[in-house]
């Protein structure tokens, strides 16, 4: 039987072993994460053009943020409508195709991997000039459209202000390859007698999706709900790369604004402020989604 103090004594020794193992983890969290996080909430209340000292200034920041900054909430409402159409969007079509995927389909690994493909590879430079040729005046996209209408497309979809944050949208539903393939995951989870027993008692494809998997899949649904909130209102490569802003900032995303304000025009202060009231919107966002959850999400660990 082992001793007490000799139990304690091993117990120690494998928690030292256990931070040991994740100090470099942790010493980069705090160097690279928590110690930056703290820097720029200090310098949300500055004057800062990373030349000269910060100057204390307090809540004008804020205050020009709020009142007096005209492009501060056209960054908002193109984050804002880029968030409710894209996300809801992305994940009815990451859903639909993991369905499909679903199904006895002859190489399935084949079409998981062409799907995800665009996922992997969406972020990259290639992968902006290739969108602006596609949706350019003389793109596939117009191509396609004056074939198949017979009248001539010839407005350049990126450039346009009607049109600019469309094609950012259909670009986000390109790369739905990680929500399609957790939806997969979850399907794979659903016990297939209960299919069976509902389909014993006449239930149709609806009916199945309905009251089965639906209900079973509703964990994996707020996961990538969640996920593509957070990554929505985070939206900064695809503004950048492809539309630069846009026309009449029509894509100045809120990310791509606090870049421009931090790094092009040097006002540090005033970046970090905007940092952290989209940290808190988020935060805010997220809790609402959490606080609802009870009333859609379905565990069976919890009997509901």
């Amino acid at each position: 039987m082992v001793q007490p103090a000799r139990r304690r004594k091993l117990r120690d020794y494998n928690n030292a072993a256990g931070y040991a193992f994740i100090s470099p983890w942790l010493i980069g969290f705090i160097l690279f994460s928590v110690a930056p996080m703290i820097v720029s909430l200090a310098l949300a209340f500055t004057q800062y053009d990373i030349l000269s000292p910060p100057e204390w200034v307090g809540l004008r920041n804020f205050k020009e943020m709020f009142t007096e900054d005209p492009r501060y909430w056209k960054s908002v409402t193109a984050t804002l409508l880029f968030v409710f159409i894209a996300v809801p969007l992305r994940l009815l079509f990451a859903l639909a195709v993991a369905l499909l995927l679903n199904t006895n389909l002859k190489f399935p690994a084949l079409f998981r991997s062409a799907f995800y493909l665009p996922t992997l590879i969406g972020g990259s430079v290639a992968v902006a000039v290739m969108w602006r040729q596609l949706f350019g005046a003389q793109g596939a996209v117009n191509s396609l459209l004056t074939a198949v209408t017979g009248h001539a497309f010839q407005t350049s979809w990126i450039t346009h202000p009607s049109t600019a944050i469309v094609s950012l949208i259909l670009l986000a539903l390109w790369q739905f390859g990680s929500a399609m393939l957790i939806f997969l995951a979850g399907l794979k989870q659903v016990p297939k007698e209960l299919y069976e027993a509902v389909t014993v008692d006449g239930a149709g494809t609806w009916q199945r999706f309905r009251w089965i998997t639906l209900p079973l899949l509703t964990p994996v649904i707020f996961f990538n709900l969640v996920m593509g909130i957070i990554n929505g209102f985070k939206v900064f490569t695809e503004g950048m790369l492809v539309t630069g802003g846009g026309p009449f900032d029509k894509t100045l995303f809120y990310a791509l604004y606090v870049y421009e304000k931090s790094f092009r025009y040097y006002e540090m202060g005033y970046g970090s402020a905007m940092s952290w009231v989209l940290l808190t919107v988020i935060a805010c966002f997220t809790a609402a989604l959490f606080a609802t959850s009870r009333n859609w999400v379905h565990y069976e660990t919890r009997g509901e």
